[in-house]
């Protein structure tokens, strides 16, 4: 039975439910999927770095009271990023660092540590495949590994691969879609009353939101998006920094009551459409969708994707986007792809 070695890049609330999911549920998911994984490596800059080749106790990782680090189970105060991504005993790196929108950095230049290293990498982080998917898918395969970034879209829900597999030679035209659960949370509980820092609060209350939100109400989470599925579904690259933004701050409670009078109401849509000459027009802007569109029902922290196909006409997919334990789900979604690829 193959056995993966893992090195976590942060230890928040992604790759933490990965490590919970290992140590839970470890021998129930070998006997399903035929092979067995180990943390061998966790570094984070908050907790320090924590390496062992023969698997780190995860047990007490999780374990940890708050303000300790993992000095106290025998690490290091010390966060080399790259040093351990190049040098920990590991098959896999699982990235999970905060991404600046602007270049994709540092999992940008974490991913290119790690499969220069002869590592294959799954990630959630959405910049480096919106920057540089198929650089990274270039440099992957020239050692012998694999770049898996599922969840960078709809967090658990799987796009990418059905879009590859099951909906492979549909046609896809253009897509439209609802892709920050955050953000189309507020907007839902603004249509319940709540002023929008009200709603932004209770996303935040739920785990929802960041301390700072300006990703998701900004737009730039959704355009991140948008740039992954344009390179990934159209096959065009497109920089983000080119697709026009505009997010949900200026959505007020008036403007959301006068869409109910219409019988609409307000959605944050990423879209994008392939014309004839291959040119590609995408966009992120609020837009008031009829009670009919298929994505207007999309409630809470709920992420949907329409594609437009030629053989099919739209087809639309909607699942979770947001929350711990489903973007880990995404980031063994991506193991299990790379076992499949050996």
């Amino acid at each position: 039975m193959a056995h993966y070695r893992i090195a976590l890049i942060g230890f928040g609330n992604v790759n933490r439910t990965l490590a919970q999911v290992i140590h839970t549920q470890g021998t129930a998911l070998a006997a399903e999927l035929g092979f067995t994984m180990s943390v061998t490596a966790i570094t984070d800059l908050r907790f320090g770095t924590l390496v062992d080749a023969a698997g780190v106790d995860l047990a007490a990782v999780l374990a940890m009271r708050p303000g300790e680090t993992f000095v106290t189970l025998g690490g290091t105060p010390e966060c080399d990023i790259e040093h351990l991504i190049r040098t920990a005993p590991a098959d896999i790196v699982a990235e999970a660092t905060f991404t600046n929108p602007d270049n994709g950095e540092p999992a940008l230049t974490h991913v290119r540590w790690a499969l220069e290293a002869g590592k294959s990498v799954c990630t959630t982080n959405k910049g480096p495949a919106a920057f540089a998917a198929a650089e990274l898918k270039d440099l992957a395969a020239r050692h012998g590994v694999r770049f898996e970034f599922e969840g960078a879209v709809m967090s658990g829900t799987p796009v990418l691969r059905l879009t590859a597999g099951p909906l492979k030679g549909v046609g896809i035209t253009g897509f439209a879609g609802i892709l920050n659960g955050t953000s189309n949370y507020i907007l839902g509980r603004m249509e319940a009353g709540l002023s929008q820092a009200e709603a932004i609060a209770e996303a935040q209350e739920r785990g929802y939101a960041e301390a700072d939100p300006t990703a998701d109400i900004g737009g730039s989470d959704v355009r991140l998006k948008v740039a992954v599925l344009v390179n990934e579904l159209l096959g065009v690259h497109l920089d983000p920094r080119d697709i026009p933004t505009e997010g949900v701050t200026g959505i007020t409670a008036a403007m959301i009551a006068d869409a109910r009078t219409q019988g609409t109401c307000w959605k944050l849509i990423g879209q994008a459409a392939k014309a004839d000459d291959g040119t590609v027009i995408a966009s992120v802007a609020p837009q008031m969708l009829p009670a009919t569109h298929p994505l207007a029902g999309i409630a809470g922290a709920t992420n949907a994707l329409m594609f437009d196909t030629t053989f099919l006409g739209p087809v639309t997919i909607a699942g979770p986007g947001a929350g711990r334990l489903e973007t880990a789900y995404a980031l063994l979604s991506d193991i299990i792809a790379i076992d499949v690829a050996r």
